[in-house]
């Protein structure tokens, strides 16, 4: 197999070119050609390159990359260092990041819903002219408190939660990673939980005036979804060897 026609496939399945992003999503750094064995990660870390390549890894898939913007202007300090790991390993690095997020049926907000339990899903969480996150209902009303357990079990600790609004909950939406904001679309939605990563003092703020619960699982938590999910794919549809490294980040 080669790392192109597996990154070409990756292209045409995630949309990447329907996003807007800062990520320059897709192929960030290309290897020989060879491809037996994949590793996918959340970020793009030099600690997940050297991780990679000592299990054996011609390409990494990752949900942060390391090209935004003009990150690589310069190839000096950890740009350096972290590229240097690549380049001698002969690893491959592909990253999806808003895409990722959006996708529905590989994306981390749709893999959160489905292990939630979530039906009637449908897209939610503007940004950039995207909806990146869903939202969807419970088979049956839960107390917010049951419902926090549940949430525990499948995204896992620590979470942080507010419980402003109704004890009573059925109506949830999800928007993995750094998206706090988009708590003011679920208050003006009547959403009964919002689920993000990281929170925010001003979100704080928005979920008591909104009379809304909300739980904050962490950014890295919220964001493996995805990428197991793609290296799952990989495995059906190539034949490939496929390992999620977890770094065990928790934030």
């Amino acid at each position: 197999m080669d790392v192109s026609t597996v990154a070409a496939y990756l292209d045409r399945e995630l949309r990447i070119a329907d996003f807007e992003d800062s990520s320059h999503n897709g192929l960030q750094v290309a290897n020989s050609g060879r491809l037996k064995k994949v590793c996918c990660g959340v970020d793009a870390s030099l600690d997940f390159f050297e991780l990679a390549a000592e299990r054996g890894a011609d390409m990494a898939i990752c949900h942060h990359g390391i090209s935004w913007g003009d990150s690589l202007a310069r190839i000096s300090g950890l740009n350096y260092r972290r590229l240097s790991t690549l380049l001698k390993y002969d690893v491959a690095l592909y990253a999806c990041h808003l895409p990722l997020d959006a996708h529905p049926v590989l994306g981390n907000n749709a893999q959160i819903c489905r292990a939630l339990g979530l039906k009637r899903l449908k897209p939610f969480g503007m940004y950039h002219g995207k909806e990146i996150g869903f939202e969807g209902v419970l088979s049956r009303p839960k107390r917010f408190t049951t419902f926090l357990n549940h949430v525990t079990e499948c995204i896992g600790p620590p979470l942080h939660a507010w419980d402003f609004g109704r004890k009573m909950v059925e109506r949830v939406a999800v928007v993995s990673g750094g998206a706090a904001g988009e708590i003011a679309e679920a208050g003006d939605k009547d959403i009964d939980v919002y689920i993000s990563g990281e929170q925010t003092l001003a979100a704080y703020n928005l979920a008591r005036e909104y009379g809304i619960n909300a739980i904050f699982a962490g950014h890295y938590a919220t964001e493996r979804f995805g990428v197991i999910a793609v290296g799952e794919r990989l495995k059906k549809r190539f034949g490939l060897e496929v390992e999620f490294i977890d770094t065990g980040i928790t934030v």
